[in-house]
């Protein structure tokens, strides 16, 4: 995997019907601050659908990590639709997933450089209330996507899709593969990630029902969205858990250094392995035989709606309050739910069928 590797994903993508990522409030805050510190989920303010849409605002992207491919791709789907809508893009972030102190100062940056909107990917999901409350306050809305905030720090969030398709799919697509029986581990970003998170409690949900009686979580692994740890907490896991059946890996980083590992080794074809993937990193593996299925979302249409929505709240069609609706384009119509979630759709499976239609 390219040492710049998707760190993800998802990364892995990501990802939300009424998003337990959003559920919970900004510590020793009240309804009163909120209103003082400029925004929440259902922002002060009526929504005009019909109001047109600005032009000639600026739009910061702030990605958990820049020069990272699927952040890159994601992005760069912000760009395209900026540039359609006649407003301007721009990207700043830390150069590691992990820098959640970096990520707060470019927050910061951006609210001096005093944009019209930033759309951003949190590493955590308190740390950067404070600045976004900030940016806010100054009339800057706030989107987050990918990656959620909590719900009082931002505008609106664009989810992958629903967490709770993520995180059922992923046990569903690997039980299949072990025959629904056997031992299982999940090898996840950083232990902060609220999506992997999110996605984690609904894959312990799934796993509770009885079908699954003979499949047994062992562990959970943290890679840190970083290749080298990933793949080392892959063999980690193997050494640690001879008998184990399959690996679910809910980040691009997790599952395509898991994938390295395996390929290379007597595991290959024997454990299982899936979770969420880009179709470019993970061809060579469902091609050899390492892989079987995985799935993601398309980063692009990500980025795209993680900008138009923030178009759209600039503009005033939208303030982020359950129900209100908004055209994106050629996307469609979105409809914006509970904490001001807005889920760009389902997942897509990826296999040996179909892998070669995408390119991304």
């Amino acid at each position: 995997m390219r040492k710049s590797s998707i760190r993800r994903a998802c990364t892995a993508l990501v990802a939300v019907t009424s998003l337990a990522l959003a559920a919970t409030a900004c510590g020793g805050t009240t309804k009163n601050d909120v209103k003082d510190g400029g925004g929440s989920a259902a922002a002060a303010g009526k929504a005009d659908p019909n109001a047109a849409t600005k032009k000639g605002l600026t739009v910061g992207f702030l990605p958990k990590q820049v020069n990272n491919p699927y952040f890159t791709s994601a992005d760069k789907g912000g760009e395209k639709a900026l540039t359609e809508l006649g407003s301007s893009y721009k990207e700043t972030g830390p150069s590691t997933a992990t820098d959640t102190s970096g990520q707060v100062s470019y927050v910061n940056t951006l609210t001096q450089q005093q944009v019209d909107a930033m759309a951003v990917s949190a590493q955590d999901p308190g740390a950067l209330c404070t600045a976004l409350k900030q940016a806010m306050k100054n009339k800057i809305k706030v989107v987050t996507y990918d990656s959620d905030t909590k719900v009082e720090c931002r505008n609106a969030f664009v989810s992958q899709a629903s967490s709770e398709d993520l995180g059922r799919t992923e046990v569903q697509l690997l039980a299949e593969q072990i025959g629904y029986k056997g031992e299982i581990a999940i090898l996840s970003a950083a232990q902060t990630a609220t999506n992997q998170n999110a996605w984690i409690d609904f894959m312990k949900e799934e796993l509770k029902d009885p079908k699954y009686k003979d499949i047994k979580l062992v562990k959970v692994a943290y890679g840190n969205d970083d290749a080298q740890q990933s793949f080392q907490q892959t063999q980690g896991l193997l050494q640690e858990h001879p008998k184990l059946a399959g690996i679910i890996s809910p980040t691009t980083v997790g599952i395509k250094a898991a994938a390295q590992y395996l390929s290379g080794s007597k595991y290959k074809g024997k454990v299982k392995l899936t979770g969420l993937g880009t179709p470019n990193d993970m061809r060579k593996y469902v091609k050899n035989g390492t892989v079987e299925a995985f799935e993601l979302w398309d980063p692009a249409k990500l980025g795209e709606l993680a900008a138009r929505t923030a178009v759209a709240l600039s503009s005033g069609q939208i303030t982020g309050k359950e129900g209100e609706t908004f055209k994106a384009g050629s996307m469609g119509s979105f409809t914006i739910g509970k904490d001001g979630v807005i889920n760009l759709g389902k997942p897509t499976v990826f296999n040996t069928k179909n892998i070669d239609q995408f390119n991304f």
